[in-house]
């Protein structure tokens, strides 16, 4: 069951929608540059300085807290995303490897 923020439990993360999270670049890079932090790094969405409205930029990280790819935690003024890392290997063995190797940007 999703909680209040949108992110779903590690049973409720389905192939299809992580991938259709990821067959859009901005988001794709987003996870490829989370994946190579430390684990439990969080960083805030403005922080990776894409050329993209508000707007846009907000809905981007929705969809990847709904895909189950990131949790967000509000900051204040501001929230930080983190790689629901564990779930995602626990979920998908190998993923991450592949979209990191796939990052052009990484």
């Amino acid at each position: 069951m999703r909680d209040e923020e949108g992110h779903p439990d590690l049973q409720e993360i389905e192939l299809g929608a992580v991938l259709a999270a990821l067959a859009e670049p901005l988001r794709r890079h987003v996870v490829a540059t989370l994946a190579r932090l430390p684990e439990d790094s969080e960083r805030t969405c403005a922080s990776f300085g894409f050329p993209v409205s508000k707007a846009s930029l907000t809905h981007h990280f929705k969809v990847l807290r709904h895909a189950g790819l990131i949790r967000q935690v509000d900051r204040g003024n501001s929230r930080a995303a983190a790689l629901r890392r564990s779930d995602l290997d626990a979920r998908f063995p190998g993923l991450l490897a592949i979209i990191m190797a796939e990052d052009p940007q990484g």
